[in-house]
């Protein structure tokens, strides 16, 4: 009888739980899509279609040149995942799938992009299902990292300015940099010094790599991280600097995270409107995300779906061939 009851009680503690969880995470959706509403409510929309009307292949073909390099950037975490884990697909193989599994992230979330299709991808190839797991840790945790280093090092020197309204002061900005600072040295101090290599997170374990290697997955997010500011700075107007587009993209890209909007729509246009008020018309700031999004988002998302097709259909014919024998 006393366990019967404890099991009810811890029953009804999860499902209370449960559902205080998902009414916050209602509450929170629908308190960023009243925020989203409020700072883009203003914008003229044909000001914004004139905007875009404005972009010519001048300002477009360095875009997409950035935007290669930093789809180059971020498929090499998954080369950091190879050495890691020790499986032995080839280089473009790797890379392609990354490339994949990151262009579905960015359009439809980590769950069925950076997980699943990871796990879909590599599993046809016959990396298991572990390594998998391994290779998409070390791709979220390098990402991550970088993101606490370079945007610690931009809220601790140089925090943007908030409007009033939102209570937040500099010294405020500068003690969460200095956090966000301390939490990517203590992944480097772990990875260089820690005696047990193994840390456990609940039901999971995760190696910690050398230093060597934590170094580079650093390198490689920052470089990425610079790179989508300058893919975003040459679409707005000069006025708005590089440390100002990278401030922006920073706040926004943590803010999309938190707000589990798909592809952070909204979200990210409403910061830098934000943000960059001070300095840029709405109307270019909405102008230049929208084709930020455009050449980023969904122009990759057409050859990822072909590039996808492909695999699949070429993993298809083998499993024939194979049954054939």
């Amino acid at each position: 009888m006393t366990t019967a009851a404890s099991l009810r009680r811890s029953l009804r503690r999860n499902i209370r739980w449960s559902i205080v969880k998902r009414v916050a995470g209602l509450v929170f959706v629908a308190l960023v899509i009243y925020l989203i509403y409020r700072s883009l409510s203003g914008v003229d929309w044909a000001q914004v279609l004139q905007a875009l009307k404005q972009y010519d292949a001048a300002t477009l073909l360095p875009v997409l040149g950035l935007a290669c390099v930093s789809f180059s950037l971020h498929a090499s975490f998954d080369l950091l995942g190879r050495r890691y884990t020790g499986h032995h697909l080839s280089t473009p193989r790797v890379m392609l799938i990354a490339f994949i599994a990151y262009v579905f992230n960015l359009n439809v979330g980590a769950m069925v992009g950076g997980l699943g299709m990871r796990l879909r991808l590599y599993s046809r190839a016959n990396v298991s299902g572990s390594q998998v797991a391994g290779i998409y840790t070390i791709a979220i945790i390098t990402n991550w990292t970088g993101y606490m280093l370079l945007a610690g090092g931009v809220l601790t020197l140089a925090p943007p300015p908030l409007p009033a309204d939102w209570g937040i002061t500099p010294w405020m900005l500068r003690a969460v940099g200095a956090a966000m600072l301390a939490c990517g040295l203590l992944y480097w101090l772990a990875c260089a010094k820690a005696k047990t290599r193994s840390v456990r997170f609940g039901r999971h374990v995760f190696r910690l790599p050398g230093f060597r290697f934590a170094l580079l997955q650093n390198v490689l997010s920052i470089a990425n991280w610079i790179v989508l500011a300058c893919i975003i700075d040459l679409l707005l107007p000069k006025a708005v600097s590089l440390p100002q587009a990278l401030a922006a993209l920073l706040v926004g890209a943590v803010a999309g995270a938190l707000a589990h909007i798909p592809a952070g729509i909204g979200v990210l246009e409403s910061v830098f409107v934000v943000l960059l008020r001070p300095v840029a018309p709405e109307h270019i700031v909405v102008a230049a995300l929208i084709a930020y999004r455009a050449l980023y988002y969904l122009l990759p998302m057409v050859l990822a779906t072909s590039a996808y097709a492909w695999m699949e259909l070429r993993g298809a014919r083998a499993a024939r061939r194979v049954e054939a024998r």
